[in-house]
């Protein structure tokens, strides 16, 4: 899912709600393995060149950010302990202490080259636009251990956006070539062993002490060890669970049942899951607004979320995940057409797609034949889902050819343009981390351009936080209304734990949270 770096999983995102989880009567135990099951490989582990959200995961056990998102959504100290700005200007002051995984000491001057690195576009980096703005300045006073950012683009969440990017140590900065299998940062844990679609280890910094928030250094019950364990098959995952071999792993199957019912701790996270885009590249069938509107009409979307979350989805109501941010609202309801095939195949006949002797659509000589990808890591009701949808448009005269693709794969294929449909789940909080997934170049794998949403951001960029929410929601409204995107159910995601407590935030697990019991 954004990741010029796209993925699917990339979303897989997903955004989070506080969970704590053990049984009655447990106890903490110092050090001991805590073991994660990750749904793919995260692959290069350099977090400026990702948003996977398995990458993101492993990489928030080796970096930090200047500000932590607390499980319910609020700013708290990070690398630094105080902020201050608006739309155009941020400030941070960083705490005092800071070293790298080396020893060597985090300074102003390393924060400020990581954001200039991230907002010049020659650098290609997927957190452009995500969390820096294009063309944003960053200066470090190491004497002050003050960063001060200017963006010639206003950003209503500045403080916040600048504050999420993982920030890379002076080495890593040097050589890129050392983040990919290895890391350079300043976080809780470093990387003791890379093996590359089978499991990642990573050993606990004693000397850690900034962060997030006001969080101890004398804290109980810390795992020495934690074990990233790449599980690509959800009822493998689940086994593993059952038996006790992993202590945590998410599973949005139908085996999440077996698993609440053997009284397993679960953190139930609500975000987006059910995203159908199309390819809107000129030439391809999905540039042509008609064609979406027809594909989407002959798709029962209520069934489809039913088959994708095994009845358990919500209704979305934003393209953000919910409860997270400061924007909430309904931007999405009466804005999709209903399901109606007859007028799916009047809309195909209209758009001068007409049927062939054999029923497959046919124009200028060229076939309705549509690629449609779904992401294979996300569980065994995204291939039931996408042959749903396979079905329906061959109703309406399409042929259509379903495949899967991992997180890893799903990059080359959403960036290069070989797909005309896939699902792609989009796991954001904020209203700016949707701009490059859906205007400019880089992260908008969909090629969409939405004159209508372009110029709602750039009035709503202008409000700093909860009041450009308005503005904010008018250019959701663009992109559901011209179907650049079309959300339809959202996933209750449970991960369920044992053997441990621990937090989430923004979507995955909280490193400093983990409490290993005995």
């Amino acid at each position: 899912m954004k990741t010029a770096s796209i993925t699917a999983a990339a979303a897989v995102l997903a955004l989070a709600l506080t969970a704590c989880g053990g049984g009655a009567g447990s106890t903490t135990v110092d050090g001991g393995t805590f073991t994660l099951v990750s749904a793919g490989d995260p692959g290069s582990l350099d977090p400026h060149f990702t948003t996977m959200s398995v990458t993101i995961q492993a990489d928030r056990f080796l970096y930090d950010t200047l500000v932590n998102i607390d499980p319910g959504g609020n700013m708290v100290a990070g690398l630094a302990e105080k902020w201050e700005g608006d739309t155009t200007t941020a400030k941070y002051t960083l705490r005092k202490g800071i070293t790298c995984s080396d020893g060597t000491p985090l300074t102003a001057s390393q924060v400020a080259d990581n954001i200039n690195f991230v907002s010049d576009p020659a650098n290609g980096s997927a957190s452009l636009g995500l969390y820096v703005m294009p063309g944003a300045k960053a200066t470090g006073d190491d004497a002050a251990g003050t960063v001060t950012v200017t963006s010639p683009t206003p950003d209503s969440f500045l403080v916040r956006d600048i504050g999420g990017l993982f920030i890379v140590c002076g080495k890593g900065m040097a050589d890129r070539g050392l983040l990919k299998q290895g890391a350079d940062g300043t976080g809780m844990y470093t990387l003791t062993e890379a093996v590359a679609g089978d499991h990642y280890t990573l050993t606990r910094r004693k000397d850690y002490a900034w962060g997030p928030g006001d969080w101890k250094t004398d804290t109980r019950g810390l795992p020495d060890t934690v074990v990233i364990r790449v599980v690509g098959n959800e009822l493998t995952a689940a086994n593993l669970l059952a038996s006790r071999q992993v202590n945590a792993a998410a599973v949005v199957g139908p085996d999440q049942q077996r698993l609440r019912g053997m009284g397993l701790t679960a953190h139930d996270i609500e975000s987006p899951f059910g995203e159908l885009w199309f390819n809107q590249r000129p030439g391809m069938p999905g540039a042509d607004v008609a064609v979406r509107r027809a594909l989407t009409q002959a798709l029962d979307l209520g069934q489809l979320g039913q088959v994708l979350t095994s009845g358990t989805g919500r209704a979305p109501k934003s393209l953000l995940a919910p409860g997270l941010g400061p924007c909430g609202g309904d931007t999405i309801s009466g804005l999709l057409p209903a399901f109606d095939l007859a007028a799916a195949k009047s809309g195909l006949d209209s758009a001068g797609w007409v049927a062939g002797p054999d029923g497959v659509r046919v124009k200028d000589g060229r076939p309705l034949a549509l690629t449609f990808y779904y992401p294979s890591t996300l569980g065994s009701t995204m291939q039931a889902a996408a042959e749903l949808v396979q079905q329906r448009w061959s109703a309406a005269g399409a042929r259509v050819t379903v495949k899967g693709m991992t997180d890893t794969e799903s990059t080359q294929v959403l960036t290069e343009g070989v797909w005309d449909a896939a699902f792609v789940p989009l796991g954001v909080f904020l209203p700016t981390q949707l701009v490059p997934f859906f205007s400019g170049s880089g992260n908008n794998f969909a090629a969409v351009q939405n004159p209508a949403y372009d110029a709602a951001v750039q009035q709503a960029g202008a409000l700093a936080g909860a009041d450009g929410c308005g503005k904010w929601g008018e250019a959701e409204q663009a992109l559901v209304r011209e179907l650049n995107v079309v959300p339809f159910v959202n996933a209750v995601r449970p991960t369920f734990v044992q053997g441990a407590t621990l937090e989430t935030s923004q979507g995955s697990i909280t490193p400093s949270s983990i409490r290993m019991l005995g």
